[in-house]
């Protein structure tokens, strides 16, 4: 539906029709209360961090490393962190390009968008590769 023109002092003035500003006004809704409800979440899930002190914790969960195990754990932890980090950039890229492209022609082919899904998914298996790699890592430790 093309919006609705009005006729103001021989110009033309674009008007929004109501669906759009309908659409604008629940995008803005939903992008509060998703704020919100990361704000409670991320709250909520740091409470029990501050609410322990120096003398409750527990002597039997503290385990002494060697600063050679301690320089191995580390770089293996970096390790799996690269390996999902770049993996995901990857893929992100991977469906930005593939996504596109699908898009474009599905615009004119609307026959293709099941082949166009299959390779948008192929671009998603590498983030599982990073993360299948990620957590071989970290199996190690």
């Amino acid at each position: 539906m093309a919006p609705r023109m009005k006729k103001y002092n021989g110009g033309s003035i674009q008007t929004m029709n109501t669906q759009q500003a309908q659409f604008k006004h629940r995008v803005s809704i939903s992008l509060m209360v998703l704020a919100l409800v990361i704000a409670i979440l991320s709250l909520t899930s740091t409470i029990p961090l501050h609410a322990q002190s120096a003398e409750g914790v527990n002597a039997a969960h503290t385990v002494e490393l060697s600063v050679q195990d301690a320089e191995r754990q580390k770089w293996g932890l970096l390790s799996a962190a690269i390996a999902f980090g770049f993996g995901a950039i990857g893929a992100g890229m991977a469906i930005a390009k593939v996504g596109s492209a699908a898009m474009g022609a599905m615009s004119e082919r609307p026959e293709v968008g099941s082949q166009a899904l299959i390779f948008v998914a192929m671009a998603e298996g590498i983030v599982i590769f990073g993360f299948i790699s990620a957590l071989m890592i970290l199996g190690k430790f």
